[in-house]
């Protein structure tokens, strides 16, 4: 069925059918309750691509995320999608996989595509002129989970600074001074020097929480416990493998996901470590399986489902012409203390000294 056909059956032009099966103009409301009727009679159902050549919308929006199989990014996208859904838009999404090469492609497909805005969490804020483009062409960009200063667009993050400062001192509170923040972002030399190395804001604002609590405890050295480069599961557990053979093995663990974490206890596992015994585990975002294990896994809750609903919010906000000054939205996240965090074994005492957790997540 075509738009001449609605209008042959509702008794009205083609232009004034295509007005109100477009959702654009003026008609009467007589008029457009006989276009709707003629449309569901005849099961009218419209051409994408005609209707956006037309109105100069799809109703869509593109969104590129790092890795779709991490729990986190679904959860993520469920918000986008449950918001752009009740708005009236559709969602297409692309995943990088955390490449910047596969990043710039999706990106330039989505615009190609002709989606109205994009939701983008990006791979590496040092590589950002494919995202200056989105907003040389005049759709609305909403940074995802990763906010680029030099990017004057709307972002939604968790607090990860604070999040990840204040679990330390957690860790630091039971005795723990061999504490290693184990990251899949990674360098060139695949080693932490500086935060400047680190290629995306989130890693990099937890990297400084966690260097802040340590240096405020006195440990040295700090930087040398930053991990980077479990990026998937045998890589993971290759980093978790050296970590345990070390000749002074961590005795704390705080994972940047839920993936490398779930490597992390397999492998301790495997190596006969007791938690929280030998080894005390944190993670980022409570994946369901966290909650199931024996002991269950403390994890910083982030409010994922809220972080991309906010996102979706802010761009369709844009696309009805808001136009307030770009906003940078930080959520707060949750301490969620269960059984995998205890005092440090005595032998990873040394030196210890007592901190209190004054910044609660």
């Amino acid at each position: 069925m075509t738009v001449a056909d609605v209008a042959r059956a509702a008794g009205v032009s083609k232009a004034t059918a295509a007005r109100v099966l477009g959702g654009y103009g003026t008609v009467s409301d007589r008029v457009r309750a006989a276009v709707l009727s003629a449309a569901k009679a005849l099961d009218y159902r419209p051409n994408e691509l005609a209707r956006s050549m037309t109105t100069g919308r799809s109703g869509t929006i593109g969104v590129v995320v790092g890795d779709i199989e991490n729990p986190f990014f679904s959860s993520a996208v469920r918000g986008i999608a449950d918001v752009a859904r009740l708005a009236g838009f559709n969602v297409i999404l692309t995943n990088s996989g955390e490449e910047i090469a596969a990043e710039k492609a999706a990106v330039k497909t989505l615009v190609a595509k002709r989606v109205d805005g994009l939701i983008v969490s990006p791979a590496r804020d040092s590589d950002i002129e494919h995202l200056r483009d989105i907003e040389r062409s005049g759709r609305p960009l909403v940074l995802l989970d990763r906010a680029v200063e030099s990017l004057r667009v709307d972002a939604v993050t968790a607090d990860d600074f604070q999040a990840c400062e204040a679990v330390t001192r957690l860790l630091i509170d039971e005795g723990h001074r061999r504490i290693v923040y184990l990251t899949a972002c990674d360098t060139p030399g695949h080693r932490f020097e500086t935060l400047d190395d680190l290629y995306t804001g989130s890693v990099r604002a937890r990297v400084a929480g966690f260097l802040k609590a340590g240096a405020e405890a006195g440990i040295e050295a700090m930087g040398g416990f930053v991990k980077l480069g479990a990026l998937g599961a045998e890589r993971t557990r290759a980093q978790a493998r050296d970590l345990f053979e070390a000749a002074l093995p961590p005795t704390a663990i705080i994972a940047s996901d839920s993936l490398i974490a779930l490597e992390v206890f397999r492998l301790a596992r495997e190596l006969g470590l007791q938690l929280p015994r030998d080894l005390s585990l944190v993670c980022f975002h409570d994946a369901d399986w966290t909650s199931v294990t024996s002991p269950p896994v403390t994890v910083i809750r982030q409010p994922v489902y809220r972080i991309g609903e906010t996102a979706a919010r802010l761009l369709i906000g844009r696309l009805k012409g808001e136009g307030n000054a770009p906003a940078h939205v930080v959520l707060d996240t949750t301490l969620i203390a269960r059984g995998s965090v205890g005092p440090a074994p005595a032998e990873g005492r040394s030196g210890a000294r007592e901190t209190r957790l004054r910044h609660p997540v």
